[in-house]
C-alpha cells in the first residue's frame, strides 16, 4: 500500500468532570481497540510530549500566584499545538487510531465554562491550532458533581483544578452538555454513575457502533 492508499486513522477521546473514571476506562478502550486489530496511540491532554507535558505541569501545580485565566488557556494551546504537530497529526497520517483523554472538548468547558472566558475567544485559538482537526468520536463519561468529587478526594493531593469550588464544576458539566447538544453525532454519552459493568458494556456498544459505522461507509 503506497502512502496515498492510506486511510488516515480515527480520533477517539474521552472527557468528563474529576471522578469519572477517565483513566480506568481509557484502559478499557485501548484494551477493546487493541483487541480488534487497531494500530493505536494513547496519549492525553494537557501533554502528550517532553515540551507539552513540561506545560501541564505548570498548569496543574498549586500556588500562590493567582494564574490568569487567559494565561491558563495560552498555555492549554501552547501545549495543544505541540501536541498535534509531534504526535496526533503524524499517527492519524499513517492510519493509526488516537485515544486522547482530553481534547478541545475540555477546554470549552473548563476555561468556558469554569473560567467563564468567552466561547469566541477560545474558537479563535481552536482554529489557529487545530485547523479543522476534530475528534471523530467523543465518550463523555457524566456524572453529577457531588459524586465526582467525592471520588477524586480520594484520590489524594489535589492539583490546581481539582480545589476549585463545586460551583465551579457545575459549571464545567454544563459547559460539556451544551458541547454535547451542539454536536450529538459526535459525543456517546456514558452515565458514569452506574456500576463499572454497566459503564463498560455502554462504552464497548458505542465502538462496537463506530465500527458499524465505519463498516457501513466503506461498502
Amino acid at each position: 500500500m503506497t502512502s496515498a492508499q492510506i486511510r488516515p486513522g480515527l480520533f477517539i477521546t474521552v472527557e468528563g468532570v474529576e471522578g469519572v473514571g477517565k483513566t480506568t476506562n481509557m484502559a478499557f478502550i485501548r484494551e477493546w481497540l487493541e483487541r480488534a486489530g487497531v494500530e493505536l496511540v494513547c496519549t492525553r491532554e494537557p501533554g502528550g510530549t517532553p515540551l507539552a507535558e513540561e506545560l501541564r505541569a505548570l498548569l496543574l501545580a498549586n500556588r500562590a500566584e493567582p494564574v490568569d485565566p487567559c494565561a491558563e488557556l495560552l498555555m492549554i494551546f501552547a501545549a495543544r499545538a505541540q501536541h498535534l504537530s509531534q504526535v496526533i497529526e503524524p499517527a492519524l497520517a499513517r492510519g493509526a487510531w488516537v485515544l486522547c483523554d482530553r481534547f478541545t472538548d475540555a477546554t470549552f468547558a473548563y476555561q468556558g465554562g469554569g473560567r467563564k472566558l468567552p466561547a469566541a475567544v477560545i474558537e479563535t485559538l481552536e482554529s489557529l491550532v487545530q485547523g479543522g482537526r476534530q475528534p471523530d468520536r467523543t465518550f463523555y463519561l457524566d456524572l453529577d458533581v457531588e459524586t465526582g468529587l467525592a471520588r477524586a478526594r480520594k484520590r489524594g493531593d489535589a492539583d490546581r483544578f481539582e480545589r476549585e469550588a463545586r460551583e465551579f464544576f457545575e459549571a464545567v458539566r454544563q459547559a460539556y452538555w451544551q458541547r454535547v447538544q451542539a454536536n450529538p453525532a459526535r459525543f456517546t454519552v456514558i452515565d458514569a454513575g452506574v456500576s463499572l459493568v454497566e459503564v463498560q458494556a455502554a462504552i464497548a456498544a458505542g465502538l462496537e457502533d463506530l465500527f458499524a459505522q465505519i463498516k457501513g461507509e466503506g461498502q
